[in-house]
């Protein structure tokens, strides 16, 4: 994570228990070390527990980065195994780093957009969906949320599990005042990606996050920065940081097949600094949070985020994973199971290389004190060597070496399909290339078909994540953004409108995903299915004719919302209608409106509860409004057949 955001997080957290009324709690001297030493045991007894967890994770980058004669040693550690004898080959052909490769491309499609569901079917309700969803693609855009769900999918794939983090940073958004030549802002949600490493629930044995009763985030800051943060003076220690921070993995060389494994990183003058959240119970209504930094206890209050369900105060992380686990909190990657596979082809290749160079080689035999031994191990048998041997002895010769057994090439086919098996990548995707033996257009849609659907899970985890982060946003904005806001935001044609809105205006955060698994249907496929639906007519009206509307939102389906100009002027008519049901100016309509437009508007409005709020004389006026609108249809169709 980085850490100038990190450390804005923890501040405002601090800062936050004396303006939003949470409650923080005071101890003394004794009953604080009592908690620290309560929150530390706690944390060495999840770290204990979860060290295989680490230990496989760590595997899995090993072999992601090619180290793949490294193994788990039965103390506990990662350790390189030894060579058998000292000619035995020890190279590496790394096929699980391209089958990582290709499903990070595939998943790289999976970047769903969201909706929110009106409360209700008035008027005012569709214009709060409408606002939250604005809200949400807007800070979609500013958070580089795209960015982020890729280094997510990245951890996901490696270790299995990857978080996010989604608090409310009050340094962060537009400035709203100067004080003392210092900016004020207004604050807005900041989105962080959390690798496994730094997170311990209670207990491995939850399935979901909401299940947890408490999660310990832990991170390593400089001691400088605990000491502007919360002025506590700490002396900074060399610390182990592979755990807690991923922009110290660094890569060395094995010095086993030229091949780059993972390291270990220390940092100097650290302090550890430990976030414990507490799930609100009957004993904690509001939850606890508890921030230990080092040895000192710098935070002990209420849980400050009001994003679960129907009000109540939750854990602010979402989890990705790559494959569940059944009863386990961890998810599972690909790696592990290609591990076998991969050491197996491995041995294989490196077995036929040695057969290989035995036959081109040669293996001499010579008799004892027959030639000079040490002159054929130095130099060999180049191409014109006199040999010279004793007299009456036999003369070298070379054993007959056979040749390279069939079975060899067989294991080696049988586990490259074993990769395509267990991994769910087949040729196609991994090599952009297609198979031998296939050769129908059928065939090869049903193949690719089948790659999309194994990935389909993963890219359901991925799609559910970023609904999760919508939900908790909205409800972060209703929490704190308690003041008029001014947001410029564009809609799907280009447009910019302004929007003053505060949290209250968002009533609702019933978030729906607006598009289906991406991997079920290609971009083409979804086109060429609105192009044939089009051509059947089954988007026309009674009339048989294609309507405005459906015609805009055909050409936003197809991309080319903002190319249009008919798409831009129909979205400025229905504008211009929902205004005049609110605020009616005339009765007679403008020679300019779109007559049927208007009238589905209008009508929708009149049929809607929300007309009910309006005067007799206000919906009167519209419907005389609405028969003008009528009226002028009818003369023009008059004026067309004169």
């Amino acid at each position: 994570m980085n850490s100038k955001n990190a450390k804005t997080n923890i501040k405002n957290v601090k800062n936050r228990s004396k303006t939003q009324n949470d409650e923080k709690f005071y101890y003394s001297k004794e009953q604080d070390e009592v908690i620290v030493n309560d929150v530390l045991k706690d944390f060495e007894r999840r770290r204990e527990e979860r060290k295989s967890y680490e230990l496989a994770w760590e595997l899995n980058m090993n072999f992601m980065l090619g180290n793949q004669y490294s193994c788990i040693s039965p103390s506990g550690e990662i350790e390189q195994s030894a060579k058998n004898y000292y000619w035995e080959e020890r190279e590496v052909y790394n096929h699980i780093a391209p089958i990582i490769e290709s499903r990070l491309a595939k998943l790289g499609k999976v970047r769903p957009t969201v909706s929110v569901r009106p409360s209700g079917n008035e008027q005012k309700d569709l214009y709060c969906a409408k606002l939250s969803k604005a809200i949400i693609n807007n800070l979609t855009d500013r958070s580089n949320l795209s960015e982020l769900i890729t280094t997510a999918t990245i951890w996901s794939e490696i270790t299995g599990t990857a978080f996010y983090k989604i608090i409310w940073d009050d340094l962060a958004g537009d400035t709203i005042a100067y004080e003392n030549d210092k900016s004020i802002k207004a604050g807005d949600i900041s989105i962080t990606v959390c690798p496994p490493f730094e997170i311990f629930p209670d207990s491995a044995g939850y399935t979901d996050i909401e299940a947890c009763e408490s999660i310990i985030h832990a991170r390593a800051f400089p001691a400088h920065q605990v000491e502007e943060l919360w002025n506590v003076k700490l002396t900074g220690k060399d610390i182990d940081c592979f755990s807690f921070n991923n922009l110290l993995l660094k890569g060395g060389m094995s010095g086993l097949s030229n091949v780059t494994r993972l390291s270990h990183s220390i940092k100097h003058d650290q302090v550890m600094v430990l976030e414990k959240y507490i799930k609100p119970c009957e004993s904690l209504p509001n939850g606890r949070l508890i921030i230990i930094a080092g040895d000192k206890l710098v935070y002990d209050g209420d849980m400050p985020f009001i994003i679960g369900a129907n009000g109540s105060r939750a854990f602010p992380f979402v989890k990705q994973i790559s494959t569940s686990q059944i009863g386990s909190f961890w998810g599972v990657s690909v790696i592990e199971r290609c591990i076998p596979i991969q050491r197996a082809y491995n041995a294989i290749k490196n077995r036929k290389h040695e057969f290989m160079a035995r036959l081109s080689s040669g293996v001499l035999a010579v008799e004892d004190g027959s030639v000079d031994i040490d002159n054929i191990e130095d130099e060999g048998l180049a191409p014109g060597k006199i040999l010279v041997y004793r007299n009456g002895s036999t003369p070298p010769r070379f054993i007959d070496g056979g040749s390279i057994p069939y079975e060899f090439n067989n294991e080696e086919d049988r586990l490259l399909s074993e990769f395509i098996s267990v991994s769910g990548v087949s040729e196609i995707m991994r090599n952009s290339s297609i198979p031998s033996n296939v050769s129908s257009g059928t065939a090869l849609n049903l193949l690719i078909e089948q790659d999309d659907t194994r990935m389909s899970v993963t890219a359901e985890y991925i799609r559910s994540a970023v609904k999760k982060i919508a939900q908790i946003a909205i409800r972060l904005y209703k929490q704190y953004a308690t003041s008029q806001r001014l947001s410029q935001i564009t809609d799907e044609n280009g447009d910019i409108e302004l929007y003053y809105w505060k949290g209250s205006d968002l009533t609702s955060d019933d978030v729906v995903l607006d598009t289906e698994n991406e991997l079920s249907q290609t971009p083409t496929q979804r086109k060429n299915m609105l192009l044939e639906l089009y051509r059947d007519g089954l988007l026309n009206d009674e009339n048989g004719r294609l309507s405005n509307r459906n015609r805009t939102k055909l050409l936003e389906a197809l991309g080319m919302g903002i190319w249009e100009n008919q798409g831009d002027l129909t979205q400025m008519h229905i504008k211009k209608a929902i205004k005049e049901n609110l605020n009616l100016v005339s009765v007679v309509p403008s020679e300019i409106d779109d007559h049927q437009i208007h009238i589905e508007e209008h009508t929708k409005f009149l049929l809607s509860d929300e007309s009910q709020k309006f005067s007799k004389e206000h919906l009167e006026k519209l419907t005389e409004h609405i028969l003008a609108h009528r009226s002028m249809i009818y003369a023009d169709s008059q004026t067309t057949q004169n």
